[in-house]
């Protein structure tokens, strides 16, 4: 899938907006690591861009949870250990299961057909093929946000889109590649997908929960002294 030039730079007026998605997809795709301090003058340069607007954007990044200020180092990716991850994980399975719940019985059939045709579309991609990763965009691009979105629950698409999904998108495109995982990944967003079609609570409940546990068990994959 095609990736953003993080390095290009910035140019137009909204630089403020624009140093936020640059930062986000440096941070997203591993340019900046786990841990990483973000030095403004650095940062400034690479960027092209003034410190103020990068100072606001290392803001919102830090509202988003993907940096973290630490007494006397300033700001940093943020960095969690396995133990944390897990603990994400679990609440994901919680919420996430209820969004499916939900969605169950409240997705529109013209959903129902677009997320078939995102699945035939994930099914053609050559990571997946390949059995190298199964990355998912943010936002319409990610099956699961389509699900939460269609439980119409504002208060756990909230939860879920505001407080948890951008840090999570941060280990999931890792856990999408342990060995045999794009394949199996892909199988059960069919099972998820089927069972909201049949418009079944239960089982739509019962097929997200199972596809996170997988997923968390996929954790052990994440051996990188980054994510230590």
């Amino acid at each position: 899938m095609a990736t953003t030039d993080t390095m290009q730079p910035l140019t137009t007026t909204n630089l403020s907006k624009l140093a936020f998605d640059r930062l986000e997809q440096a941070i997203m795709s591993g340019e900046l690591k786990p841990g990483e301090r973000l030095s403004e003058v650095t940062l400034a340069r690479r960027f092209g861009i003034s410190r103020g607007p990068l100072r606001e954007a290392i803001g919102r990044l830090e509202g988003r949870n993907l940096v973290e200020r630490q007494a006397n180092q300033g700001a940093r990716v943020v960095s969690l250990d396995q133990a944390q991850i897990l603990d994400l994980l679990v609440i994901r399975e919680s919420l996430e299961g209820m969004a499916c719940r939900l969605a169950a019985t409240r997705i529109r059939s013209g959903e129902i057909k677009r997320l078939h045709r995102m699945l035939d579309d994930h099914a053609q991609d050559a990571q997946v093929v390949a059995g190298k990763g199964y990355f998912q965009g943010g936002g319409d691009l990610d099956f699961h946000y389509r699900i939460v979105r269609a439980s119409g629950n504002a208060r756990l698409i909230k939860m879920l889109d505001e407080d948890l999904y951008s840090l999570l998108r941060l280990f999931r495109q890792r856990l999408s590649t342990a060995p045999g995982r794009p394949a199996q990944a892909l199988e059960e967003h069919r099972v998820v997908l089927a069972a909201l079609e049949a418009r079944d609570p239960d089982a739509a409940e019962a097929a997200m929960r199972a596809h996170i546990r997988n997923s968390r068990a996929s954790i052990s994959h994440l051996v990188a002294p980054d994510v230590a």
